[in-house]
């Protein structure tokens, strides 16, 4: 008797695997849930278990060969088989019956289940295709057979529906994958498989045929040489198949075989921390509510089985209330708590001039704020892609806040209003662009100043903004370098904030916050229609002075700011 190792489902999405290494040979002995290779997808590495014990009959998939979800790799017999020439799994199934038992063609019902040997064996040809429960769907595991559409020994052409299928998901049919004869049915209607499960067999030779006046027949075939997976005479008395009065493609011999296939999903590891977690015992965990951290496995090597999962859900419904107390999640690392905390402290010199610039200007100005939505994904993929030549050339990270800087003193140009200052009765439109770029010292805010912003380039401002930063926070700025502003940029989305509504600091009449730039879906034109896109977006707040800036004007500098990003044609202006 030989099991078959197939390739289970090893996480949403993942259809195919390669095999890296095998950690056992043609002929080891093997033992259940120990590892038999290795294997590597798009999403994970991982190692597949045996599903049961035995000794190494056929590797039917070479190292560094990439096969589908479902393929067989390997079959595992009790030692009596002997390794197949074969070099595809197709051949794998083959099982030969004596002349006289072909001649035979009695349908199932010929073949009474009260008969102590049935003697009936696949007539299948050399050239058997195993049909397999695909992947039908993100996270669905398994399946159950509702309705087979064919009968053993009936024709079928490629992609001519099989049987229907029923998940938690999708009611579906199953096509065949080749065209041939349908020789075995493994699965009967309204039993469940997983995923990569047998369900039947397809060759191009006859149906199989009964023979039951030949009882002798079944003892004698794991002496043939074409039939590497004949069981042995003791079959296991736990194979359901056999027990069932099923068509004739389910004589007794071959139906270990058939009941096999279930289990080799079981070595998916589903998880990242529970070894050898199968998807079937992962979902009736969440189904259950059971936390497999908590449960203790009793399969081979402390593996997690289904019966594992709902004797700890019958023991959580049983338990007391009172023991829910203990499983109380773990409490949260301490609160840090400020030496000022319950003091009283006298400002310092810089923080009463903030305070009195900060109400100055609130008294003396009309104040309102101005809020857009900029779609930035262009942006971020320039980024990205040059940052490292960018560091490389200049010595300086690539942040987002240049590429803003850049964009603002632009529309500063185009709309001076947003530049000037106010002077008694005054409009005072400066000739060039200085940005103060706000920064956050231990000592209170403070305003270095870009000069003439709108003639440097990106790498231009990238190095001076960050000249100017540090040295700010050293407390190594010049007087004058804190001075001259026309304009001020604050980030305050580099504490993770959306926006806010800043205050502006006469003399200037605008300051523009810059929100932090997050992920998440967005509504985008593809092919003239609208489709929904994972984007980046940042939210830009212009908070003005409006006894001369109407909200137009700020909406005008914005939109500008806005088309200026969103195009993202920055590779010029780059300076590298």
């Amino acid at each position: 008797m030989s099991t078959s190792v197939v390739l289970p489902a090893l996480g949403e999405s993942v259809t195919e695997g390669t095999v890296t290494r095998w950690l056992k040979q043609v002929g080891d002995t093997v033992q259940e849930d120990e590892g038999l290779l290795e294997i590597s997808t798009d999403k994970v590495d991982t190692e597949i278990p045996s599903p049961v014990s035995g000794v190494i009959e056929e590797i039917l998939v070479q190292e560094d060969e990439t096969v589908e979800v479902g393929a067989v790799l390997a079959k595992i017999g009790d030692g009596s088989g002997a390794s197949s020439s074969d070099d595809a799994p197709e051949a794998a199934p083959a099982e030969e019956t004596p002349a006289p038992a072909a001649e035979e063609p009695a349908p199932a019902e010929s073949a009474p289940a009260e008969e102590p040997a049935p003697a009936a064996q696949p007539a299948a040809s050399s050239d058997a295709t195993e049909v397999t429960l695909p992947e039908l769907g993100e996270s669905v595991t398994e399946g159950t057979i509702t309705r087979w559409l064919k009968a053993v020994g009936d024709d079928v052409a490629v992609d001519e529906p099989l049987l229907e299928i029923s998940t938690d998901k999708v009611d579906t049919e199953i096509p065949s994958p080749v065209a041939g004869t349908l020789q075995e049915i493994l699965v009967q209607e309204d039993e469940t498989v997983a995923v990569g499960s047998a369900l039947a067999r397809i060759g191009s030779g006859a149906a199989p045929a009964a023979a039951p006046e030949a009882p002798a027949a079944a003892p004698e075939a794991p002496a043939e040489e074409e039939a590497p997976e004949q069981p042995a005479p003791a079959a296991p008395a736990d194979e359901k198949p056999a027990e069932q009065p099923a068509p004739a493609a389910q004589p007794a011999a071959p139906a270990p075989s058939a009941a096999q296939p279930a289990a080799p999903p079981a070595p998916a590891a589903g998880g990242d921390e529970i070894t050898y977690v199968t998807p079937l015992v992962r979902r009736l965990a969440q189904q259950q509510g059971v936390d497999l951290a908590t449960v203790s496995g009793s399969g081979v090597g402390g593996r997690i089985r289904k019966e594992d999962v709902l004797k700890a859900a019958e023991a959580a419904k049983s338990a007391p209330a009172a023991s829910a107390a203990p499983v109380a999640a773990a409490p949260a690392a301490p609160v840090e708590v400020s030496p000022l905390r319950g003091t009283t402290q006298k400002m310092t010199r810089l923080r009463k001039v903030i305070a009195e610039r900060a109400v100055a200007s609130m008294q003396a100005t009309a104040q309102l704020t101005t809020v857009v939505e900029v779609d930035v994904t262009k942006v971020a993929a320039l980024r990205d892609r040059v940052k490292g030549e960018f560091q490389q050339k200049t010595g300086d990270k690539l942040s987002f806040l240049p590429f803003f800087a850049l964009s603002a003193v632009e529309a500063l140009k185009t709309y001076p209003i947003i530049n000037s200052t106010v002077e008694g009765d005054e409009i005072v439109y400066p000739a060039h662009e200085n940005v103060s770029i706000a920064v956050d010292t231990e000592r209170g805010l403070l305003t270095p100043v870009v000069k003439d912003a709108g003639e440097k380039n990106i790498a231009q401002l990238a190095r001076e903004i960050a000249d100017l930063a540090a040295r700010t926070r050293d407390n190594k700025l010049k007087p004058d370098e804190l001075a001259g502003g026309t304009f001020t940029l604050t980030n305050t989305g580099s504490r993770g904030a959306l926006f806010d509504t800043p205050i502006v600091f006469l003399p200037q009449s605008a300051i523009l916050g810059l929100g932090a730039v997050v992920k998440k879906p967005g509504v985008v034109s593809v092919d003239g229609k609208d489709a929904i896109s994972v984007r980046s977006y940042v939210y830009l707040a212009l908070s003005y002075d409006h006894r001369i800036i109407d909200g137009a004007d700020a909406a005008r500098f914005l939109g500008a700011v806005k088309a200026r990003l969103e195009a993202a044609q920055f590779e010029g202006d780059l300076g590298i």
